[in-house]
């Protein structure tokens, strides 16, 4: 069985996989956004060229999600209007191979179930997926919410609370995976395989539900490929699932490919 990182059991997902008259073969494939899809945090982005107060160019740890809440506050009252704020999301470069691999996943849709899973927001991560011609690739995003008031102010909140000691206080992607294989369960879809791409530490809490039969692939050198690094070193096996890290998305691609060869 699952689990999420609060230890909460999950039904399997895998019944009848392999089986003569099974259905073919689905795939779950869970992206992060900031410096996973795209190659810059857009946070960072959205604020370059732009001063700000002293009081607002460091971010207290632990409360990021309330500081951007405060940043995007002061760039609406000092005149920032939605349309530049959507141009500073839609022109955030894709990571390196990130097109390729969206090319192959495009020509799979029938195999790959894909969802996002971002800190960032559901305003600036609509904005780019749409500007890439690739927002209809996914089923589900899941994001801090994000809506422009009116005074065109654009404003940011938590997306939800949880238990989980390891992540922000505005959201644990471990819990946030769980529920949704959960749902899909209910909902009768049977996955053979989760992939995770990733770059974060807060990318390894969800990576780290992960069983065996699974695949993460971290962004080579950033904290989430660090943290199961450390995790393998001090505790061998407590990582159950298989680790390909990438520099290119392209090297994901080629993997996912070799892996439809195989047959899984």
């Amino acid at each position: 069985m699952r689990r999420c990182c609060q230890g909460v059991g999950l039904p399997c997902l895998f019944k009848g996989v392999g089986m003569a008259g099974a259905h073919p073969p689905r795939f779950l494939l869970v992206f992060d956004f900031d410096e996973t899809i795209v190659d810059e945090n857009s946070d960072d982005s959205v604020v370059r060229g732009r001063a700000l107060p002293e009081r607002l160019r460091q971010s207290p740890r632990g409360a990021y999600n309330e500081h951007m809440r405060r940043v995007l506050a002061f760039l609406g009252e000092q005149g920032v209007r939605p349309a530049e704020l959507r141009a500073a999301y839609e022109n955030i470069p894709l990571a390196p191979g990130m097109a390729e691999l969206f090319q192959f996943l495009s020509k799979h849709q029938e195999l790959f179930e894909l969802v996002l899973i971002s800190d960032a927001n559901t305003f600036g991560v609509d904005a780019k997926l749409r500007a890439a011609g690739v927002r209809a690739l996914f089923r589900k995003v899941f994001s801090n919410p994000a809506s422009f008031d009116r005074r065109g102010v654009l404003t940011l909140g938590p997306y939800h609370s949880h238990k989980c000691p390891r992540c922000p206080a505005n959201m644990c992607k471990g819990k946030i995976l769980g529920e949704y294989l959960a749902e899909r369960a209910r909902e009768d879809a049977e996955f053979q395989r989760v992939f995770y791409v990733g770059d974060g530490a807060n990318d390894f809490c969800p990576a780290g539900t992960l069983r065996a039969a699974d695949v993460a692939f971290p962004r080579k050198g950033y904290p989430m490929h660090r943290l199961i690094q450390e995790s393998q070193e001090k505790q061998p096996g407590a990582f159950q699932a298989a680790v390909v890290p990438w520099e290119s998305a392209a090297e994901v691609a080629r993997y996912l490919q070799e892996q439809l060869r195989r047959k899984c």
